[in-house]
Parts: C-alpha cells; sequence; structure tokens
C-alpha cells in the first residue's frame, strides 16, 4: 500500500516495478547490478482516483503518461537499487498529491469606473502626442 494522503493510498497491484541496467557512473559494478527501477502505475484503471483527479493526473504527467493510461517513471540517479526504487515511489507520490489538489476557479470581474476613465484619458494624451509630430507649417 501506497499511502498519498489521508484518504487516498494506492494497492500495491496498481504499481510494477522492472528493472534494468543503469547509464551513468557505478564502476564494474553499472555492467553487473541492475540499479535503474521503471515503476509503471496503472492510473486509468485505478479505482483509488476520481475521474477529475485522473484528468489533471495525465494532464501534470505529461509525455510519462502511456498510451493505454500508465504512468511510467524512471529513477536511475543513485547506484542502490533500494534507493531508486525510493525516489521513484516518492516521484509518484508527490505527482498525485498534487493532482489531488482542486485548482480555483477564476472569477471574472469588470473594470472599475475610474480604470476605464484613465484608460481613456491616457489614449486621448497619447492620440494629441502623435498628432503633434509631424511637418512643421511655415506662418
Amino acid at each position: 500500500m501506497l499511502r498519498i494522503s489521508d484518504s487516498v493510498a494506492i494497492a500495491d497491484w496498481e504499481i510494477t516495478e522492472s528493472f534494468s541496467r543503469s547509464s551513468g557512473p557505478g564502476g564494474q559494478n553499472v555492467n553487473k547490478v541492475s540499479t535503474a527501477v521503471e515503476l509503471r502505475f496503472e492510473a486509468e484503471r485505478s479505482p483509488h482516483l476520481s475521474e477529475a483527479v485522473k484528468r489533471r493526473l495525465k494532464r501534470l504527467a505529461g509525455r510519462r503518461w502511456t498510451g493505454d493510461g500508465a504512468i511510467v517513471i524512471r529513477a536511475e540517479e543513485t547506484r542502490s537499487q533500494l534507493r531508486n526504487r525510493e525516489l521513484a515511489r516518492a516521484r509518484l507520490v508527490d505527482l498525485i498529491a498534487a493532482a489531488l489538489v482542486v485548482p480555483k476557479r477564476r472569477i471574472a470581474t469588470k473594470p472599475t469606473l475610474g480604470s476605464k476613465k484613465r484608460r481613456l484619458e491616457a489614449k486621448s494624451q497619447r492620440g494629441e502626442i502623435k498628432a503633434l509630430r509631424g511637418r512643421v507649417e511655415d506662418q
């Protein structure tokens, strides 16, 4: 069980992990030990997430969201498989926690009378400046 918040937890069957050899430094160890972790979370089939959360999660995940509705997170920062697993799970928790936050709706407002008058006054002043430009007539 992976706990996201007080009300949301992800079951173990929804998460699969596969391991492969990591790139980068590690000496001979990098050629022998599969330390890179690819975590796959079946988000679309998850009964623990609402449809609204799934939509936000899909938008937040970006390219990590696959065609069949899963999120794939790859972690290969450290030389330790255990630490990479923890990093991948932490990233998944952060991503789902961000999707749980409902964005505030924007309330449309009208400009005040004073701001309308100031805008029109600035426009007329600018028009006068532009009208004064140009050729000077001899008298």
